[in-house]
């Protein structure tokens, strides 16, 4: 059946993190900051990874595919939201709407299939460090990072096509700053069974695939470590660690009290302040962990600015 026999609704109407017109200009200019920080961390990380042929590593291939990930993953949603902030009417058509969607779906799944990559890749690496570079080939990385797109391409498809080939009547109203899954199926006219056990489906095995990666991959590690006699070859590995699992945490932590919740009444509010750290906030802060407790990355941004300042 044609769309336009089954539907009225051309364009829908973001409310948006809040009513009040006295505090979209200031959250407009909070938002940009963390956009603009956002942009410029991840693609910092890229051009290091690039730059310096010591970061030429498996570990660090997966970083700057997490950092590109981030990218797109905050700039499906950020920029409309921004738009929002100043003008009255909140509008995003049909299409548009359909896009985001897809494109959020896409890199959140992505995002959850390279964090276990990299678990792996810190497993293989403590592990087997002897083997490290033959058992994770360059040829095994890039089919690695690809199956991770291929599984996020797969997922957003069928959600964002099942949800809207829905019938859309009105209102046309979503409680929220984006094109989320929930809030959209919320205005369907039809029924709305189908997509729900799909989004539950398809939310449940890529969590329970990839968190039982990461659990197994980081609980072998940590029996290895502790078997390590000296305390700097135990901090030494920990420490490479570290930075994953923080970024771990705050990702899949934000997941799983988003969409694995029971269904208890819960505030609308409450999923747009989650909503915003795992769509705006996290993004800034993976590259900023990476760097921060990262001596490998502190050291190559070093010899990078300093071959930048002798070629003056």
């Amino acid at each position: 059946m044609d769309r336009q026999n089954h539907t009225t609704v051309t364009e829908f109407i973001l409310l948006g993190l809040t009513d009040h017109p006295a505090l979209q200009i200031p959250l407009f200019i909070v938002f940009l900051m963390v956009y603009i920080a956002t942009l410029m961390g991840n693609l910092g990380m890229i051009f290091l990874v690039r730059a310096e042929a010591r970061l030429h590593t498996p570990m660090y291939f997966f970083l700057s595919h997490l950092s590109f990930v981030d990218i797109c993953y905050s700039s499906s949603i950020v920029p409309k939201m921004l738009v929002n902030f100043l003008s009255e009417t909140k509008v995003i058509s049909f299409s548009s709407c359909a896009a985001q969607m897809f494109l959020f779906l896409n890199f959140v799944v992505t995002e959850s299939f390279l964090l276990a990559v990299m678990a792996y890749d810190r497993y293989v690496a403590i592990c087997n460090p002897l083997l490290y570079m033959l058992v994770m080939s360059r040829k095994l990385c890039i089919c690695l990072v690809a199956g991770s797109y291929i599984c996020g391409i797969i997922c957003s498809l069928i959600h964002t096509y099942s949800a809207f080939q829905l019938s859309f009547c009105g209102p046309d109203t979503i409680n929220h700053f984006f094109c989320d899954v929930s809030p959209v199926l919320a205005l369907a006219c039809s029924d709305t069974y189908i997509n729900e056990v799909l989004l539950v489906t398809f939310a449940t095995f890529v969590e329970t695939s990839t968190i039982i990666i990461i659990l197994i991959s980081y609980t072998v590690v940590i029996l290895a470590v502790l078997r390590i006699r000296s305390k700097e070859g135990k901090y030494k590995a920990f420490s490479t660690c570290a930075s994953h699992l923080m970024v771990i945490t705050l990702f899949h932590g934000t997941i799983l009290f988003m969409y694995c919740r029971s269904s208890h009444p819960h505030s609308t509010d409450t999923d747009k302040m989650a909503s915003v750290f795992y769509t705006v906030v996290i993004p800034m802060l993976n590259p900023l962990i990476y760097s921060l407790r990262n001596t490998d990355v502190k050291d190559s941004l070093g010899r990078v600015m300093r071959r930048k300042n002798s070629s003056r």
